[in-house]
């Protein structure tokens, strides 16, 4: 046999170990037989696991799946009749009883028969299925579970219904957290979202949901609210507390107010702020509503420049600037001192309040003759007084340039308190009695002084028929309700850069209004004759009191303005077209006995 060589020497950590010797009988590694034995191993498992997953088809054949649950009742492996029964058992039971429900903040109760819900037993059976033929689903049945629900007979009607008949107590609108008072306690009010039930969403859900013997949650809409409840507490204890914790003194101009815990909550005003806060303030309505009335001799009424006539002639009374509160200045050192514990009271800033026509502006108004009046006569006694009253009232009222007076702002309510009677008036067409009557006379004659001082007509209306002491189609009447409301007023404006003064007169037989100013207008009138009759109609009253009447028959007239300007001497001519109604032929009848 021929040598080997030895092998040679490699350097140092080459990595190559140079040639290997192969002693006789040795042989090189045989893959093909590794490959092979790894097949049969692969084949023994998949053999394996398919017998265990026949003998696991053939054990559960006809059995619910395994990991199965309806309604949180677990039966799976069960056959299908001992999955019944077990139903049955446990199920049974809740389907009579009232279904909870949980909307948002709200719970409540519903009535599953009255609802139209009713459990198909036979499609729940059937609802778990048969058996899985995923080896992996079968694998994993043996750790996790499967919930599927109950078969449910619903009428759908029924459903909507009841759930419908539950949102006044599920639905509610957003409540803003706040603070009220109990006498002069600071209670909080917690605040809530406001939410709605999503009707559809809710049936669907309650169908699915009502035999799991919990609560079902109904799905709602939600509207947030700004305030939380952290926003709330952090207001009362840091600020409303001590606000009402004693008394405050508000020193006035010789007077003093003094606020008690109760009347200091009334003046509190709450609000959402940033971040969930409430922000505390101060309601100025209720602030003057509680501290005016004690501080009232401490304030001066002002009083406007007017005209006095004196001699026959106009003469300017100064006017006199009042002295109020300043309100809207004494609101933050207020609260300021709400928030004190000692040393509760301030003084009150006050502010000087203008006229509104000074004794320098009614100087230059040019109020220095006549320019325009007029005198009616002819009223009842009874209106006769009211005649004299809104007289006083207005007697001698400026009317600035450009300025529009109406008789109802000017006079404001004219009730008893004012000194107003019961007198005649027209409803409805007939004679009827109001306080306040007799008015109309009034603003007829200053209708008419307005007419022949060349002011401009913001508005009037005629009476209903025609009253036979006043100008036909140049007349006018008024009415306020009994709230002070201005249903029919007069009004005019005053054209030119000249003031007007009102001068009234009265009598107990007659009303004279006279307008003072600069006369820049020569005016004359003229009305054509009744056109257009209509005649009257019978109308029959029971009433006690009533007057018979042979009536008279309604007309059109047209009267026409002619103004001459003097400072142009241009002329211009205005037309307007009044409709009178024909006046009732009133027959009175006997009325009917009492409770007849």
């Amino acid at each position: 046999m021929r040598p080997v060589a030895p092998p040679q020497p490699l350097p140092e950590d080459s990595g190559v170990h140079g040639p290997v010797m192969i002693e006789p009988g040795e042989d090189e590694p045989e893959p093909k037989n590794t490959k092979k034995k790894a097949l049969i191993v692969a084949a023994a498992v998949v053999g394996a696991f398919g017998l265990l997953y026949g003998l696991d088809m053939l054990v559960s054949s006809g059995n619910v799946p395994r990991g199965v649950t309806v309604a949180g009742v677990d039966v799976g492996g069960m056959s299908h009749s001992e999955a019944e029964k077990k139903l049955r058992d446990e199920i049974g039971p809740r389907l009579s009883k009232p279904v909870a429900l949980k909307a948002g903040d709200v719970t409540g109760e519903l009535d599953p028969k009255a609802a139209g819900l009713e459990l198909d037993w036979n499609a729940t059976i059937d609802r778990a299925g048969s058996q899985p033929l995923s080896p992996i689903t079968r694998v994993t049945s043996f750790f996790t579970s499967r919930e599927v629900g109950v078969a449910t007979k619903a009428d759908d009607a029924k459903v909507a219904g009841a759930l419908e008949a539950m949102r006044a107590k599920l639905d509610h609108e957003p409540i803003e957290g706040t603070i009220r008072f109990e006498g002069a306690n600071p209670v909080a009010v917690e605040p809530h979202d406001g939410q709605k039930m999503r009707a559809e969403d809710a049936a669907r859900t309650v169908v699915t949901n009502w035999a799991t013997g919990g609560a079902v949650n109904v799905p709602m809409d939600f509207t947030p609210v700004k305030t939380t409840k952290e926003g709330v507490e952090k207001a009362l204890n840091d600020v409303v507390k001590t606000a009402v914790s004693a008394p405050v003194k508000i020193m006035g101009e010789g007077k003093d107010a003094n606020l008690t815990p109760e009347q200091i909550a009334a003046t509190l005003s709450f609000a959402p702020g940033d971040g969930g806060a409430l922000n505390v303030g101060v309601n100025k309505d209720k602030l003057v509503e509680v501290a005016a009335p004690p501080l009232k001799e401490t304030v001066k009424e002002g009083k406007d420049a007017q005209i006095v006539f004196e001699g026959g002639r106009p003469t300017v009374k100064p006017s006199v600037d009042g002295l109020d509160v300043d309100w809207d200045k004494n609101l933050q050192p207020y609260f300021d001192t709400l928030k004190k514990t000692d040393a509760r009271e301030l003084k009150f800033e006050y502010k000087h309040t203008p006229a509104k026509v000074t004794t320098e502006q009614a100087n230059k108004m040019g109020i220095k003759e006549v320019i325009g009046e007029f005198q009616t006569g002819g009223f009842a006694a009874a209106s006769g007084v009211n005649i004299r009253v809104v007289a006083e009232k207005v007697n001698g009222a400026i009317v600035k340039p450009k300025e529009t007076f109406s008789l109802n702002k000017y006079t404001g309510p004219r009730g008893t308190a004012q000194g107003y009677v019961e007198a005649g008036i027209i409803e409805n067409g007939i004679p009827g009695k109001a306080v306040g009557g007799g008015i109309s006379q009034f603003a007829t004659t200053l209708y008419n002084a307005s007419y022949y001082a060349g002011m401009k007509d913001a508005g009037h209306r005629e009476h209903s028929y025609w009253i036979t002491r006043y100008p036909k189609g140049r007349e006018a009447t008024v009415f306020m309700d009994g709230a002070g409301n201005s249903l029919i007023d007069i009004a005019f404006t005053n054209p030119d850069d000249t003031g007007v003064a009102i001068q009234t007169i009265w009598t107990p037989s007659t009303i004279k209004i006279v307008l003072w100013g600069t006369k820049n207008y020569d005016v004359t009138g003229s009305t054509s004759g009744e056109f257009a009759p209509t005649q009257p109609q019978e109308k029959k009253i029971s009433k006690a009191e009533c007057t018979p009447s042979n009536g008279a028959p309604g007309f059109s007239v047209t009267d026409t303005r002619t103004i001459k300007d003097r400072r142009s001497g241009q002329t211009r001519s205005e037309s307007r077209t009044v409709r009178y109604d024909p006046q009732f032929k009133i027959i009175c009848e006997a009325a009917p006995p009492a409770g007849g």
